[in-house]
């Protein structure tokens, strides 16, 4: 029953690279119709845990209300769906994110939600951290839009280069991960060569420092939690 379960699992999770729009699009029936299957087997498993399980103890138990919520949730949003579709509307399946919760919530997946509630666990003290990394970025953009924005650069399209704070924000977040290096700096260095320390410091205190932090703070959270939840009650 534990690798049936896991089984339709995985098949629902798949039902995204099927499903409009698509890596391998299927046709609306039989992605349906597979999706229908996968929350009858869910409920049906469901029902065999309520029957072998006190009724005190089946409604008090979170997971069980959080599988029967998705149910509801992907059959109706499956339902709207596909009567839009009769009326040539087009319209988005909201509920393939409650799609994950099945993954977590049965009961066969114990080690997924421990790992799941470390991470949980981890995310409000790693918040310091975020937040010191956004307000140098949102520092440095600020410092970016005072040098160049007065400068009428142009990029190697012709566009306006560093005028529009939050296009600043995202060309140097995206910096962060060097994918946009040195390509986002370039005007600036055309026009002078010393503009290139701006970006050099940037990516030294953001890119080496700050994500260096970051990630050892989340290691360290994240292992302190999953120590003290390996041998505690699920």
């Amino acid at each position: 029953m534990r690798t049936a379960t896991y089984f339709f699992i995985f098949l629902n999770l798949s039902l995204a690279v099927f499903e409009e729009p698509a890596v391998y699009p299927l046709p609306f029936l039989v992605t349906s119709a597979v999706e229908v299957l996968c929350l009858l087997v869910f409920f049906g498993r469901l029902t065999h845990f309520a029957k072998v399980t006190l009724r005190s103890v089946f409604w008090k138990d979170t997971k069980n209300i959080c599988i029967m919520v998705a149910i509801l949730l992907s059959l109706t949003d499956l339902t709207i769906y596909g009567v839009l579709r009769i009326y040539n509307i087009r319209s988005v399946r909201w509920s393939r994110i409650v799609r994950p919760i099945f993954l977590i919530n049965f009961a066969e997946s114990r080690q997924i939600r421990r790992a799941f509630r470390s991470i949980r666990n981890t995310l409000p003290e790693i918040t310091y951290v975020f937040l010191l990394f956004m307000f140098s970025l949102l520092m440095f953009s600020l410092m970016a839009l005072k040098l160049f924005g007065e400068r009428n650069l142009q990029t190697a399209e012709g566009l306006p280069y560093f005028r529009n704070y939050l296009e600043i924000v995202f060309d140097l977040y995206v910096l962060v991960t060097t994918a946009n290096s040195p390509d986002v700096m370039m005007p600036a260095f055309d026009f002078s060569s010393w503009y290139a320390l701006f970006f050099i410091a940037f990516v030294i205190v953001n890119t080496y420092i700050f994500m260096s932090l970051f990630l050892a703070v989340v290691y360290n959270n994240y292992k302190k939690h999953l120590k003290v939840m390996f041998g505690g009650a699920d």
